[in-house]
């Protein structure tokens, strides 16, 4: 069965609930969420009452729970440590994202490992494992799975060596897992083409058992141009026919796929017609001009 959807909204008077009817309206068995905007600290309390429905109607749907992902919000950097109040505050802060994911009983987490900033990248990836060792504890049924990332600026997790370098040294490793990103493997310099070969060395080196969430987005970008630019599936440089065959491909038929594709004309979601068009495995060059007849 494909498991395949894509992030969604969460909205405070919603919350878990307005994310499975967003994903069940997009005709996803999956999708992805943040607790509150990813770009602050501001976060409702969670309605326990409103968690029910949204579990009830999950059930109804056959939509499970462990398809469902939280993302941490992008101002989570546990990679510098200059600033001792800075660098506290998002340990504390992430724990708290933890905690909520525990209240709604989602298990898995995407966390950007960070970035090194003004300080040495060795320097920076130990910070990671430090405060990962710090924020995870025995009882949490959690997975942090650390995010692939494209090397904008001084990001870490760039490649597999950084990833496994965390995940090594991380004392919980039950608790940690990685997430595949399309679009930041293409713009690192992975071949999306070559895709087995990819896995086949993750394998050597990580684990394919490791990884617990593939988004799957095209790019704006060529091969190794380290920008991060998302972009609509099968309009970018990754191209269809590859990305099909990082969805379909037996390896990771058991984990989840979540689209991060751009809005069309900044306020359309492309998501109901890009999934239809991946299960019917054919590439619709009409698929932007659809969805905006079809608004």
């Amino acid at each position: 069965m494909l498991i395949i959807g894509s992030h969604v909204s969460y909205k405070n008077d919603t919350q878990l609930l307005g994310s499975v009817k967003e994903a069940l309206s997009y005709g996803s068995n999956a999708f992805m969420f943040y607790t509150g905007a990813p770009q602050n600290t501001k976060r409702g309390e969670i309605n326990d009452l409103i968690t029910v429905d949204a579990l009830s109607l999950m059930k109804d749907n056959n939509m499970d729970l462990l398809h469902v992902i939280c993302h941490a919000p992008y101002i989570v950097n546990l990679a510098n440590n200059l600033d001792l109040e800075k660098y506290q505050f998002a340990m504390n802060f992430l724990r708290q994202e933890i905690e909520r994911c525990i209240t709604l009983g989602v298990r898995y987490m995407v966390l950007h490992p960070g970035s090194a900033t003004s300080i040495n990248r060795d320097e920076a990836i130990d910070n990671i494992v430090y405060a990962l060792n710090k924020i995870l504890m025995p009882d949490d049924d959690i997975v942090i799975l650390l995010e692939t990332m494209a090397g904008k600026g001084t990001e870490l997790g760039i490649n597999i060596g950084e990833i496994k370098y965390i995940i090594d040294h991380i004392e919980l490793k039950d608790k940690v897992g990685v997430c595949l990103d399309t679009c930041h493997l293409n713009d690192s310099g992975v071949d999306i083409s070559k895709f087995n070969e990819y896995l086949d060395e993750f394998d050597r080196e990580i684990g394919i058992n490791k990884i617990g969430c593939v988004h799957v987005n095209d790019s704006k970008n060529p091969l190794g141009s380290k920008k991060d630019r998302h972009e609509n599936i099968g309009f970018g440089t990754i191209g269809f026919d590859n990305l099909i065959n990082v969805i379909y491909n037996e390896r990771l038929a058991s984990v989840p796929k979540i689209l991060e594709t751009p809005y069309i004309d900044k306020e359309l979601p492309p998501y109901k017609h890009e999934i239809a068009m991946i299960r019917e495995r054919k590439f619709n060059e009409n698929l932007i001009n659809d969805i905006i007849e079809n608004k």
